[in-house]
């Protein structure tokens, strides 16, 4: 009976000890869509998440999908950020990524050139727009970047449009400047996205502007998703689950309703998606 008695008050102690030689990781390794790391919204985010919980997000990799998605698949990082698509239900489908959620949006516009010749100028509605391009057979590029040309097609099914015929031009260009090239020469019409437009990230012509813009049917949503530890070694599945739930707090989404990277336009940047916010915004 004392042999017992002596277990059963040896064995917490042991515990506790065992528990006092682990740290918990404080580090989250991220992949990060371009537009975020590029207009400073990453960072002021992650600024907000390392007050609040004491946590640093490191960037690892930030730049286009293809190769956000090669990060989380070789076990690089622990969490991943970018628009949604086939790439990011690719990761989540063959194991690499749990708990996937939408958390914000940005914006594709129509751009044109400054003559606008079917008079879509100052529009908010893009499939309204197509169908004036269409009736006026109007130069329409459609573009060979995945988020414009899905937004494109989504556009002309709504209207009820199968595009064809000379006005209809492929964009057989690499690269945004030169697709934008290609729109001032023909004078064509092209969705695109918003940010790089009034960034800078690009060259715009002089006589290419965004002609229809604030359309909530023209919103791309953002997804970010843990890499999922069953499949990949060492993830640091706690902090990255924190940061999915924090993306979705009344902190970010109300920070996401009113930063507009300093364009003081008074339109944001990037989108909230949950109702308390994203209401004001239709």
């Amino acid at each position: 009976m004392k042999k017992t008695v002596r277990f059963i008050f040896i064995l917490p102690l042991i515990v506790s000890l065992l528990s006092c030689g682990r740290t918990e990781n404080k580090t989250i390794r991220a992949a990060v869509i371009g537009g975020m790391t590029m207009t400073g919204l990453w960072e002021n985010i992650t600024t907000m998440f390392a007050e609040d919980t004491g946590y640093e997000v490191r960037v690892v990799i930030t730049g286009q999908r293809p190769g956000l998605a090669d990060a989380i698949r070789r076990g690089e990082v622990d969490f991943l950020t970018m628009h949604s698509g086939d790439i990011t239900t690719n990761i989540v489908a063959d194991g690499y990524g749990t708990g996937m959620l939408p958390w914000a949006k940005n914006d594709l516009v129509i751009a044109g050139h400054v003559t606008d010749p079917a008079g879509i100028s100052g529009l908010r509605d893009g499939v309204e727009a197509l169908k004036r391009i269409a009736r006026h057979r109007a130069n329409f590029i459609d573009s060979a970047s995945i988020g414009p040309r899905e937004m494109s097609h989504t556009l002309w099914k709504r209207a009820g449009i199968t595009p064809s015929g000379s006005w209809y031009l492929q964009d057989g260009h690499r690269g945004h400047d030169n697709v934008l090239k290609f729109a001032s020469r023909n004078r064509a019409y092209i969705v695109f996205g918003r940010m790089p437009l009034i960034w800078g990230k690009i060259p715009v012509p002089h006589d290419m502007k965004i002609l229809v813009q604030g359309d909530p049917l023209m919103r791309r949503p953002y997804i970010a998703m843990a890499a999922n530890p069953e499949k990949v070694k060492g993830v640091n599945i706690e902090g990255a689950k924190k940061l999915l739930e924090y993306l979705l707090s009344d902190r970010v989404q109300e920070f996401l309703a009113s930063y507009d990277g300093g364009m003081k336009d008074g339109i944001p940047l990037f989108y909230p998606v949950t109702e308390k916010y994203a209401a004001k915004f239709r």
